[in-house]
């Protein structure tokens, strides 16, 4: 495979030297930034070109720009008439479907996004994550997809075009949104008295624990804690006593455990007493949630 890189940015270049290292040939990338060439002439020692040499050289042209400039991109190859019919354009965005590439209905390319479900911070950390990283997958030639995916050492799998926003807001959630709830912990740790440098470092180990158990056990059966054993007294005692302003966050979550815990009773084929059902039901309604008046707060 013949390939090109059009922005050389951190999965840009991670891509260019792994794709390499597989054998197949990268003839050059084009960046309109200096520094981020110079970075990628680190790890590749290959040519910047102009956007007339490198797309009528390759079979495949990588678009790892910002999201943001994935389409600007496709417009202004169109517009400079570089269209090479048949040739595969690809780009690694996780919220953008494959089709933002095809600023023409009748455009002659292919289509294709693959993208890594990982958070890269450098070129270093990229290539190293490579291997058994999970890759979505879909467009026009997802075979080549996940051919490119294998070639990287991760794991593909196909999804729907016109839903790949919900694939990247499920990322989100399981990504960026940890870090939301480890604020949100910590926030609680230090009402009960602890230093927040200290809570942070007292409950990674219990995080690690969770990811852990959803490794090994997975869905539902990694669900602890009072909603999974039906402890009314002790969810009622966190309502009791949380801040007014996390009620409606802890009730939302907790109608979601409660859910996973009837699917985990189900599953171990058993479920919650019919009373305690109830009363989890009637605490974790968000409707009923006080205001901070109401709370003296």
């Amino acid at each position: 495979m013949k390939f090109g890189i059009i922005g050389a940015g951190i999965v840009g270049t991670a891509l260019a030297v792994q794709l390499t290292k597989a054998g197949h040939d990268c003839i050059g990338v084009h960046t309109r930034s200096r520094q981020s060439y110079e970075r990628f002439r680190r790890y590749l020692n290959r040519d910047h070109l102009l956007l007339e040499d490198l797309v009528p050289a390759v079979d495949v042209l990588f678009v790892t720009t910002q999201d943001v400039m994935i389409q600007s991109v496709a417009e202004n190859l169109f517009s400079k008439d570089l269209i090479i019919p048949g040739q595969v354009w690809i780009h690694c965005s996780g919220s953008l479907p494959s089709y933002v590439l095809r600023v023409k209905e009748d455009l002659p390319v292919h289509c294709l996004s693959v993208h890594p479900l990982q958070a890269f911070a450098s070129v270093d950390n990229a290539l190293s994550l490579f291997s058994g990283t999970h890759f979505g997958i879909e467009g026009d030639e997802e075979k080549l997809g996940e051919d490119i995916v294998k070639d990287l050492g991760g794991i593909p799998h196909k999804i729907l075009a016109d839903q790949k926003t919900l694939y990247h807001a499920g990322a989100v959630v399981a990504s960026n949104y940890l870090a939301v709830l480890a604020s949100l912990a910590v926030e609680l740790f230090e009402e009960a008295g602890m230093k927040g440098s200290e809570a942070l470092i007292s409950l990674l180990p219990l995080m690690k624990g969770t990811l852990s158990n959803l490794e090994k056990v997975g869905l539902p059966q990694a669900l602890t804690g009072p909603i999974a054993r039906a402890d009314v007294q002790v969810v009622q005692g966190h309502l009791n006593q949380l801040p007014a302003r996390l009620v409606g966050i802890y009730k939302e979550l907790g109608v979601r455990a409660l859910e996973l815990g009837e699917s985990k009773m189900l599953m171990n084929g058993s479920k919650y007493p019919s009373e305690e059902l109830s009363f989890l039901k009637k605490l974790l309604d968000i409707r009923q949630i006080p205001n901070v008046e109401e709370r003296g707060e």
